[in-house]
């Protein structure tokens, strides 16, 4: 698995961010305010994969675009960059030894706590 940042994805997100369009929800609130897979499956169905995958940070080259398993970290619910996201991302990119997602989610972090 060649897991890489997404660039496209951490622009919008920054975007949104500056947009005030950010979430200051609690370090251990994802596990609610993820989307499920049916509200994924509806989003893709509407806007497509193009805009599916700017809402995660990770990009696996190796897998197909039109597949969930080619985009990773997400950190968010199709509206609003989660605070929540954003931290439990952080973590794994970390565990994962992803340095280049897990510093792009820090200092997304630090963006989203400046607001």
């Amino acid at each position: 698995m060649s897991v890489k940042l997404n660039d496209a994805a951490l622009t919008h997100a920054r975007s949104l961010v500056r947009d005030g369009q950010a979430t200051h929800d609690e370090r251990d609130d994802w596990s609610e305010h993820a989307p499920s897979a049916a509200e994924e499956n509806a989003f893709i169905d509407k806007h497509g994969w193009g805009e599916y995958s700017k809402w995660h940070l990770g990009i696996d080259t190796e897998q197909s675009a039109e597949t969930k398993g080619r985009y990773s970290f997400p950190y968010g619910d199709f509206r609003r960059v989660h605070r929540c996201a954003v931290i439990s991302l952080e973590s794994r990119a970390g565990q994962y030894d992803h340095d280049e997602i897990e510093t792009a989610a820090k200092n997304l972090l630090g963006l989203i706590d400046g607001n």
